[in-house]
């Protein structure tokens, strides 16, 4: 079985999280488990038989299957996590806020029908930045307080 790394939220940790909350240890479900450094390692691994399934982020997957580089007669989705919050942009909390302010808008105001923005959002995937909060991501820390990554 392989994973991604141990510092991925979506190539290890939710995934995980989500295995234990059915009971299901990695360790012990599987006769090994591996980590590929890298969400397309993953697939590859897979399809040339190396291990039996593996997870990876869905947008990964996602554009894997556009790009034809991964045989879906050979892997596919068996299963996928339920939603959780994922990435997010920060600054320190000792910026001036009318600055931390004014990056947050430029995030809001990102437009995918301006060809320019549209380019930015395409690097991250994204079709536009929402706002969040900080007990959005109260399942990730639980998830890694759970493996222990947290004290």
């Amino acid at each position: 079985f392989a994973l991604f790394s141990v510092s991925s939220t979506s190539g290890s940790l939710m995934p995980r999280y989500f295995m234990l909350k059915e009971n299901i240890k990695p360790e012990t479900f599987f006769s090994r488990v591996a980590y590929s450094g890298a969400h397309d390692a993953t697939a590859a691994w897979v399809q040339a038989g190396k291990v039996d399934a593996g997870v990876l982020n869905a947008s990964v997957w996602d554009k894997l299957v556009a790009s034809g580089k991964v045989d879906t007669s050979k892997v596919h989705v068996f299963e996928t996590t339920p939603t959780y919050f994922d990435y997010n942009w920060t600054v320190r909390g000792s910026l001036d806020p009318a600055l931390a302010a004014k990056i947050k808008q430029a995030f809001l105001d990102l437009d995918p029908a301006n060809p320019e923005q549209k380019a930015i959002l395409d690097l991250q995937a994204a079709s536009r930045f929402i706002e969040t909060k900080p007990e959005n991501y109260k399942g990730i820390e639980e998830a890694a307080r759970a493996a222990d990554l947290l004290k």
